[in-house]
């Protein structure tokens, strides 16, 4: 085999130079470069590079405020209640209620005696449409609740009502 010199002055071997096709410049150069630099994007996103690089925002010492003592709950008790729930059968079936709201100030106690007519209007028409299959576990129980604390918000509007709970509930 004779050497022969390109326009370059390389001496080549007389086999031909082949050049990378598509699919191996893609895979071999292309391919690695968007990896690196995913990879380097996920980590300065991820605050990492911060972390290695020690170049982090530093955590001021701010006086830390004492944590304040909860606020004693206020509840209010509704009237009993007494409705005829809605039945398919010729048997009337009852439901006795208890409950109590809790409310966030003293001071919106006489803002819900003023509209108490109203809230137990609310209830009672809500009662009555129930079914006994509505009332049947813990799911139908937090329905109600939850149906129930619509309901009074709606009725004591500026007045914020926090919770509903049951004292007694019967169903007969």
């Amino acid at each position: 085999m004779t050497a022969h010199a390109d326009e370059n002055g390389d001496l080549s071997e007389g086999l031909p130079r082949k050049k990378f096709s598509g699919k191996k410049l893609v895979l071999f150069v292309i391919l690695p470069l968007v990896l690196l630099i995913g990879a380097g994007a996920g980590i300065y996103f991820s605050g990492v590079l911060d972390m290695l690089l020690g170049t982090g925002e530093e955590e001021h010492a701010e006086p830390v405020p004492e944590p304040q003592v909860a606020a004693i709950p206020i509840f209010y008790d509704l009237p009993d209640m007494l409705v005829n729930l809605n039945s398919d059968s010729r048997r009337p079936a009852f439901l006795k209620i208890k409950i109590s709201i809790q409310v966030s100030k003293p001071e919106d106690i006489p803002a819900i005696e003023h509209v108490l007519p109203r809230i137990v209007d609310n209830f009672q028409v809500y009662l009555r449409e129930l079914r006994l299959e509505d009332l049947k576990g813990s799911a139908g129980m937090y329905r109600l609740r939850q149906e129930l604390l619509i309901r009074i918000s709606a009725a004591a509007h500026p007045v914020k009502v926090r919770d509903v709970l049951f004292r007694e509930m019967l169903v007969q």
